[in-house]
């Protein structure tokens, strides 16, 4: 019994044992040759039985044809992956006939009946000899598997998969055979849908030796990276360790195949004998599966695979590459000390390509792309790639491609220079010369003018301003857009233009009229035009246009072409819709606040109406004045009140209730009125402010306040006071003026239970006390004492300071007038004048 994978008793049919050096390559050619042969066949014999022939041309015999050769081609990669198998085998069926000492058709019946008694099939079998034969990173990896897994299956396919890809790699013809192996037998079963296989140089740049998994215009694409692009592979090599990036699109690091697969990315240094020579980059669809110590084991035996591979292919070619760098470096040193913008380019002598295909080396430092691109996109393209107009004749290519072959230099002073820029030819007037050096080109220019700032400025611009430009030849209806129309209509870059005259079909059906009017202008009458629309894209998404165009004429006048540009105006349209909304809002905002602001106006008036004199209560000549904020919304809660209370004594208060508007108008209503209420029942003034606290608290929600509340006694002349965070009075006597004790007590509604500290003081005729709110005196500049000092020294001021009477209206006027507050708060100031006896009888005679 033989395993399909092993050759029939381990021999050739010579009777030879197979060499492992030519299984190892000669599987997977004559793998190829077998397919290449039995394609042929296939063809012919299908054909004769279609009644055919080879060549004939009819869509039957191309469709049974091409069926064929995809069959054939899945045959074939079966076969490159039965190669690895055999080969693994083959190492198997060698370490049998080393132990046993015995001849290869016996080691391979050995081999098959230990692996029948095993359970197992022959290819485990093999994998688990070569392991525990073996002293590396695969074996280690494989016995740790055996001794972490539960199920031995588990253990045996890790040993498989690793071996395979170890065995293919050897025997691949190339880099990319080897990432290909990798891929189908290690990585794939972990989820990984790409691999890239990068190669290291001492100038920072990285080579793409070898990839699977990407398509060949990516590939090619990202065939040299230059120095200082930071990739997941230089960053790992930088770092001398594995980089993992659990999505590549939130890593935001550029990487072969990174619009295609924006999953997970893992680097991993590949490296021999402590030196780097590569990486080893894993690509995943979906997140970076979760980095367990077995499983980074294994990312690491497949990096040092890699180096292995990339070691044995620069030594079968090193020293061609030796010397191709050696004279690299030379050209390099020459060209970096010049002062004009220097590129090398590279053909190999023996290409076959024709035209010849001259490859972007190095630019030195003082290079400038004359079309405004960094170096990074230059560097490693084709020439022909970053400059496809070089094509034409005469210029850049042609002349390179004579000095390359004659060895000629070639030198001009004046030689037109072409590129595209977004799809928008730019030329300049450059100074030329080309010069060869061995497999090397040396080109040299010196631009005429500020072309490359002139590019980059329109670069820019095009990009901050979502602009793309556009050209149709009305008479060979030929449309050329650049790279940023296509992204504003939502179109890849190989479709088809739209024409001016099919726009309305791709617009909003509304804004179709107004599309009309455009044409005509631009076509009919022949001036330039402009309008807005909204474009409907085929992805459905809506976007806001405006197109700007203008008619080209011909020498004969008449209308050539049309050149103008397409600029994406949906932020400004939409930032224009908000502005309006916001406008909107705000004025209703403003109508509601200026209601609001009025309302609790009214009804602060209403309550406390202007006094047009001053109010005379027995022997007291009281006034008050308020003045309120600038601002309508800023409508405060100050109030006072002076009342005679039934038992005679006069209730004098003054209040200033927290915040503005129609809340605080309101709570000053609550709190006026309930103090009203309270001080009929004949409390002194610390009981009342406990009450009203207590009743701030509870009754209102989140409502503080600040009080001074006094009791007088025309009998005593005895003023009994007390304060709830309310600053203190103000007594002018004699011409000098003090503030009254700074008693304990705290704000109004801040806590259920509160006591408050009473005092007593006995009034002289003459003197002047004057209760005031916080918005006489506060400054943002001062603390409160410097306020409270500058209050005394205007209230003696404004009593002129001898101790003479003084009248109470002109002093109140005067602290208003001279105040230094600059908080824009209400202000509610209330004066209070004793008069001796005999005028107060006077006053109050009939």
């Amino acid at each position: 019994m033989h395993h399909p994978h092993e050759p029939r008793g381990g021999t050739s049919r010579a009777g030879t044992p197979p060499s492992p050096g030519v299984a190892r390559v000669g599987a997977p050619r004559a793998a190829a040759a077998t397919a290449t042969a039995a394609t042929t066949t296939a063809a012919t014999g299908e054909d004769r039985a279609a009644g055919t022939v080879p060549d004939a041309t009819g869509g039957a015999a191309v469709g049974r044809l091409a069926t064929t050769v995809e069959r054939l081609r899945r045959e074939l990669e079966q076969a490159h992956s039965d190669a690895a198998g055999r080969a693994l085998v083959e190492m198997a069926v060698g370490i049998l006939i080393e132990r046993l000492r015995c001849g290869p058709t016996e080691a391979s019946a050995q081999l098959a009946a230990l692996a029948g008694k095993a359970g197992v099939p022959p290819l485990v079998l093999a994998a688990d000899l070569v392991n525990q034969a073996a002293s590396d990173r695969i074996s280690t990896i494989a016995r740790d598997f055996v001794t972490a897994s539960s199920t031995a299956p588990a253990a045996d396919s890790v040993g498989v998969r690793l071996r395979s890809a170890e065995a293919n790699a050897l025997a691949g013809r190339d880099t990319e055979e080897v990432a290909r192996s990798m891929l189908d037998h290690a990585l794939r079963p972990l989820g990984a849908v790409a691999v890239a296989v990068w190669v290291a140089h001492p100038d920072q740049s990285l080579s793409l030796a070898g990839s699977a998994g990407f398509g060949r215009e990516e590939a090619h694409r990202w065939r040299h990276v230059p120095p200082g692009v930071p990739t997941p592979a230089r960053r790992a090599l930088d770092r001398r360790a594995a980089v993992a990036y659990p999505a590549l699109a939130d890593a935001a690091l550029p990487s072969i195949g990174q619009h295609e697969i924006s999953g997970g990315r893992l680097a991993v240094p590949a490296g021999i004998g402590g030196r780097l020579i590569g990486v080893l980059e894993v690509c995943w669809n979906d997140r970076l599966p979760e980095q367990t110590q077995p499983l980074q084991r294994q990312f690491e035996a497949l990096a040092a695979l890699c180096a292995a591979t990339l070691e044995t292919w620069a030594d079968g070619h090193g020293a061609e590459a030796e010397q191709h760098d050696a004279q690299l470096d030379g050209v390099r040193a020459l060209t970096d000390g010049l002062l004009d913008p220097c590129l090398i380019l590279h053909a190999a002598p023996e290409s076959t390509e024709a035209p010849l295909q001259f490859t972007i080396r190095h630019v030195n430092p003082a290079f400038v792309d004359f079309a405004g691109r960094p170096t990074s996109a230059i560097v490693g393209a084709r020439l022909l790639e970053a400059y496809p107009l070089a094509a034409e004749a005469g210029g850049l290519f042609e002349k390179a491609e004579h000095v390359f072959v004659t060895g000629e230099p070639f030198r001009t002073g004046a030689m037109t220079l072409s590129a595209l820029v977004d799809g928008v030819p730019l030329s300049t007037e450059a100074k030329v010369s080309i010069s060869r050096h061995g497999s090397l080109l040396v080109v040299v220019w010196r631009l005429a003018d500020g072309t490359p700032r002139v590019a980059r400025l329109l670069q820019h611009a095009q990009r901050l301003g979502r602009i793309g430009g556009f050209e149709e030849n009305l008479r060979t209806r030929q449309i050329a857009w650049n790279e940023a129309v296509y992204e504003l209509h939502g179109l890849p870059a190989g479709a088809l233009p739209i024409p001016l005259d099919q726009l309305a079909e791709h617009a909003h059906p509304d804004d179709r009229h107004t599309i009309g009017r455009f044409l005509r202008t631009l076509l009919h009458h022949q001036r330039p035009a402009s309008t807005a629309f909204r474009l409907q894209r085929p992805d459905g998404v809506a976007r806001h246009i405006r197109v700007v165009a203008e008619p080209v004429h011909d020498p004969d006048s008449r209308l050539r072409l049309v050149r103008g540009a397409y600029q994406d105006i949906s932020a400004q349209h939409w930032t224009e819709v908000a502005l309006a909304a916001t406008r909107d809002q705000l004025a209703q905002t403003a109508q509601h606040a200026a209601e609001r602001s009025r309302l609790a106006r009214q009804l602060q008036h209403a309550i406390m109406p202007p006094v047009r004199g001053p109010v005379h209560l027995d022997d007291l000549h009281v006034a008050v004045r308020y003045r309120p904020a600038e601002k309508d919304h800023l409508v405060g809660g100050d109030w006072y009140d002076t009342l005679t209370l039934p038992s005679g004594e006069i209730l004098l208060c003054v209040g200033d209730v927290a915040g503005h508007g129609i809340e605080a108008a309101t709570g000053m209503v609550a709190l006026r009125n309930a103090l009203r209420g309270l001080a009929a029942t004949g409390a002194g003034p610390a009981q009342l402010l406990t009450w009203l606290n207590s009743i701030t608290h509870q009754l209102t929600e989140n409502l503080t306040a600040t009080a001074a509340c006094g009791l007088y006694d025309p009998a005593t002349r005895r003023l009994r006071w007390a304060r709830a965070g309310h600053l203190p009075p103000v007594l002018l006597r004699g011409g000098r003026a003090v503030t009254l004790p700074q008693l304990s007590g705290i704000l109004l509604g801040v806590v259920d239970q509160a006591e408050y500290e009473e005092s007593e003081i006995h009034l002289e005729a003459g003197d002047l006390l004057v209760l005031y709110t916080d918005g006489l005196i506060e400054r943002r500049d001062q603390s409160l004492q410097a306020s409270l000092t500058n209050l005394i020294a205007l209230t003696e001021k404004a009593g002129g300071g001898d101790g003479g009477p003084c009248d109470l209206e002109e002093h109140l006027d005067h602290l208003l007038r001279y105040s230094r507050a600059d908080t824009d708060d209400d202000t509610c100031l209330v004066g209070v004048f004793l008069r001796g006896r005999e005028g107060a009888e006077g006053q109050d005679a009939p």
